[in-house]
């Protein structure tokens, strides 16, 4: 066997999860896999290198005849057929993932990518969590002797786990002496300690994939599963696959990706943070109307965001699959019950317009937002278990709709400025610490509201955007006296140690990003080098 665990690298469970069948099997999903991984990153750079020339985003005209062919993704599995409800979040710490187990959710959403800062403890002890978790054997004792275990007197939710985008490395583990995939670990780790169990408790090896960015990235995913279920003697099509619609070229390809998938096509979801995010990468050379305002404005019902969910409801409802609704980024603060409440107006308002839509479902990333959800939904549901056959047929999206950023309307401001440096940094030096999920004024934010929020930093110097408070244009000197300033807010929040130890790291890699003249496509990539 030729595969390795870098050295320096033990954690607690590597024993249990990084076994030598575990690892065989890793390695072989990474040689048959990783060169067309490779090929297809290769091909997102050079699409990305046409749109800058000038080429416009459309639907594939050599894909017309499965946009208009009569066909079908398999019935959802019983486990997978009520997803009115699902709670997002880490799989580790142990504490989180009992707590989400616990939620009353109908789904938990098991996150190894945005909320999950891949540290090589958070990757095993994730996989270790998950196992004990189909086991029905997951707990954990704080230091303070608190006990946390899964409650018996109420429904479990679906597990459904997402792995790393096809875009990350695993650093720890070295194939002849090359890194591996972040994806093709995560999902052979998990599928090879979970699967079997899963199947006996009535579920199934589930997953949400992200950041795909066409239909051949999903084949891709396809032919993985189809090889993982032969391998490990899974039935055919018991692996199932929600795809999050998070980046604008997937928006063109909805129903292909779909396609692609084929048995394990189980639905798609409206990732709304990281579809901004990738609007801005995507069009970062285009002309000022593609210039995205304060993120706090974008609304979802936008007419260009309109158009993103009314085409993935349509699509989803049309081949028989679930549409899933985005997070809303509200969290409550028990200290604050004006700040609680006011939270859960806006998550109800938001899960009101995607059930009125005709979503299936949608996250939420806090226990305490769970009932409002469910509520919401079960006011449109009742006792239906979806409304996968409300059809829409009256939506009629265009490709220039799904590109007219300009409805947006809204400003760029300094307020708004001053906030995406601020959240960068901060998100950024949590990340760094281990931890993927932290509340930042009321708001879960994630790799994704990071992502954004660089982004929206680096577009408005290119633009040399002009801030509508204060009249001024964004410039170089501008952003360090302005990130500099919120730095030194951060620093009157944060004990000197964790501030040398990660703001100071932070506030660097954000002031590079931000001023490079060439835009850097994730913030997680040159983050992961700095990640011990």
């Amino acid at each position: 066997m030729t595969i390795e665990i870098a050295r320096d690298t033990d954690v607690t469970g590597g024993e249990e999860i990084l076994t030598p069948h575990a690892l065989a099997f890793v390695e072989e999903l990474h040689r048959r896999f990783d060169p067309r991984r490779r090929e297809l990153l290769a091909a997102r750079r050079a699409r990305r290198a046409r749109i800058a020339a000038g080429e416009r985003l459309d639907f594939l005209p050599e894909t017309r005849d499965i946009r208009e062919g009569d066909w079908h993704v398999p019935p959802p599995p019983d486990a997978l057929s009520d997803r009115r409800v699902e709670i997002t979040g880490p799989a580790n710490p142990a504490k989180m993932a009992i707590n989400a187990l616990n939620s009353g959710a109908r789904v938990w959403l098991a996150d190894l990518e945005d909320a999950s800062s891949p540290t090589w403890a958070n990757v095993v002890g994730s996989i270790r969590n998950l196992r004990d978790a189909a086991l029905g054997t997951l707990a954990f004792t704080s230091p303070e002797g608190r006990e946390y275990a899964l409650r018996d007197d109420l429904r479990r939710p679906t597990v459904v786990t997402r792995p790393r985008g096809w875009h990350l490395p695993e650093k720890h583990v070295l194939v002849d002496g090359e890194r591996g995939a972040g994806s093709l670990v995560d999902f052979g780790l998990h599928c090879f300690h979970t699967a079997r169990q899963l199947i006996a408790n009535g579920h199934g090896p589930y997953y949400y994939l992200p950041k795909l960015e066409g239909h051949l990235e999903a084949r891709l995913w396809n032919d993985v599963f189809a090889f993982a279920e032969e391998h490990l003697g899974l039935p055919a099509g018991s692996i199932r696959a929600t795809v999050l619609i998070e980046t604008i070229p997937a928006a063109f390809e909805m129903h292909e990706i779909l396609y692609e998938l084929r048995e394990h096509a189980s639905g798609l979801n409206a990732g709304r943070w990281d579809y901004l995010f990738s609007i801005i990468k995507v069009f970062r050379d285009a002309g000022p109307e593609f210039v995205v305002p304060d993120r706090a404005s974008v609304s979802m019902t936008a007419p260009f965001m309109r158009a993103y969910t009314e085409l993935l409801v349509q699509t989803c409802h049309r081949r028989g699959a679930a549409a899933m609704g985005g997070m809303a980024a509200f969290v409550p603060n028990r200290a604050d019950p004006e700040v609680t409440a006011a939270a859960f107006e806006k998550v109800r308002a938001d899960k009101t317009r995607e059930a009125n839509d005709g979503f299936d479902g949608s996250w939420v990333a806090h226990p305490d937002l769970v009932p409002i959800c469910r509520e919401v939904f079960d006011g449109v549901l009742g006792d239906r278990p979806n409304q996968i056959d409300r059809q829409r047929p009256e939506v009629a999206v265009t490709a220039a709709e799904l590109l007219d950023v300009a409805s947006a309307g809204g400003e760029v401001t300094e307020a708004g400025l001053r906030n995406n440096l601020s959240i960068a940094v901060a998100y950024t030096a949590v990340w760094l610490s281990g931890n993927g999920a932290v509340a930042l004024h009321n708001l879960m934010e994630d790799a994704a509201t990071a992502e954004i929020s660089r982004s929206q930093v680096w577009q408005q110097l290119q633009h040399r955007a002009v801030l509508a408070d204060t009249g001024r244009a964004v410039t170089p000197e501008l952003v360090r006296r302005l990130l500099d300033e919120e730095v030194e807010e951060l620093r009157e929040e944060v004990d000197p140690v964790r501030f040398a130890a990660h703001y100071e790291p932070a506030a660097r890699l954000i002031a590079d990003l931000c001023l490079a003249e060439e835009y850097v496509d994730f913030l997680t990539l040159p983050a992961y080098e700095l990640l011990e």
